[in-house]
């Protein structure tokens, strides 16, 4: 006679299509702080754009303070630059550039130290952040320069007299330096610094080895066999 090994009326513990028993409950599966981490950066992203949008006051009183004035004079019919080969017309264009510049690499240092990687959100902050704030710079450069009535100011000084024309961007895609190297110097950062993933581990969830789904003896059938006398 043979004598299974096995129990009919108890499962095979290898058995890989068991079901498990009935009072046993699946351990919980982790769930991923997707929409919890999503929110944190949301918020940054929105503190980020206020805080560079603010800072433009201070880009505008910079540029309103070192750009070149741009010396004008009336003589009662006209008013007409008073060296008209200088290069003071450009010269408001370039310290806002060269401005705008420098607060794009601080804005983006300073995003990327404070947070230590990348995303989306960060640089749509420092991007509109960057934007919003050379717009305010430039309004704010317009308002406090001199007059933007260049004929009423004339009348008010005199014929022969010398005074500054409006600070004006004659190029007005300079607005876009601040928001472009912010988002260049941030993922630049990101690349070279941001702390990188662990590479995925692949192992192999086949309940057998390598001999069959039984081990050395083969398949299933032959486990159940007894020893003859």
């Amino acid at each position: 006679m043979t004598a299974p090994l096995t129990p009919p009326h108890q499962p095979s513990s290898n058995d890989p299509w068991q079901t498990p028993p009935s009072g046993a409950s699946p351990a919980p599966a982790h769930k991923p702080l997707y929409g919890q981490e999503l929110a944190t950066e949301l918020r940054q992203a929105v503190v980020i754009t206020a805080v560079l949008t603010v800072a433009g006051v201070l880009l505008g009183l910079l540029w309103l303070w070192l750009a070149p004035r741009v010396p004008l004079i009336s003589d009662d019919t006209a008013v007409f630059l008073k060296n008209s080969e200088s290069e003071e017309a450009v010269g408001a264009d370039g310290t806002f550039v060269l401005l705008a510049l420098a607060f794009g690499v601080v804005a983006a240092s300073a995003v990327f130290f404070y947070r230590r990687r990348g995303g989306i959100l960060l640089v749509a902050g420092l991007a509109l952040g960057g934007l919003l704030g050379s717009l305010l710079a430039w309004g704010i450069g317009v308002w406090f320069g001199p007059s933007s009535d260049v004929v009423a100011r004339a009348r008010e000084v005199g014929k022969g007299v010398t005074f500054d024309a409006p600070l004006e961007l004659h190029a007005t895609g300079v607005v876009l330096a601040w928001p472009i190297v912010a988002m260049l110097v941030h993922l630049g950062l990101t690349t070279l610094f941001a702390p990188r993933d662990p590479e995925p581990e692949w192992v192999s969830e086949a309940p057998w080895g390598p001999e069959g789904p039984e081990g050395p003896e083969g398949s299933g059938a032959g486990a159940g066999e007894s020893m003859r006398p």
